[in-house]
């Protein structure tokens, strides 16, 4: 009997979740699916650029896992380019990773999922001197120098060639 299969942290919020090709009937196309976490495993290794590890890590998950969805979500995403078929984005065991909130005023501490707008006051006392907790700072941050160094390393600063 396999293991039950754990849940994966997106930390993206996706919002198209269908694309086809233009000018062909969406009757006349066959449909691919691929599913949240397949799609965060891209983010995170194509266009971010993060090692295996350090994505395996973001998503919960062991770096064996991560190159079996992203060999998955390759395949997918091939198919759909070449074959001209319809990519819809559903489905998949995910738990949105949320950010942490204080307010400096009345200590007060929430959560917000990734992927919405910086919330512009607290919730409890309405004041706007809010800051992310000392607990979830850092986190992007540290990842994005990462990014950086890499881009520097294969010629690719300020995102030029990406």
């Amino acid at each position: 009997m396999p293991r039950p299969c754990k849940y994966r942290i997106l930390n993206y919020k996706y919002n198209d979740l269908y694309f086809k090709p233009r000018g062909i009937p969406l009757s006349k196309i066959e449909e691919i699916n691929l599913t949240f976490d397949e799609l965060e495993a891209i983010r995170l290794a194509d266009l971010l650029g993060l090692y295996h590890q350090s994505a395996a890590e973001m998503m919960n998950l062991s770096r064996q896992t991560f190159d079996n969805i992203l060999i998955k979500a390759h395949y997918k995403i091939a198919d759909f380019l070449i074959n001209q078929k319809a990519l819809k984005i559903e489905g998949g065991k995910i738990i949105m990773n949320e950010r942490k909130f204080l307010c400096s005023d009345c200590n007060h501490v929430w959560t917000v999922p990734y992927g919405t707008r910086r919330p512009d006051k607290c919730p409890n006392c309405q004041k706007t001197n809010i800051h992310r907790h000392p607990d979830d700072r850092g986190y992007n941050r540290q990842n994005m120098h990462s990014l950086d160094r890499r881009r520097r390393r294969h010629g690719c600063a300020n995102n030029q060639g990406r």
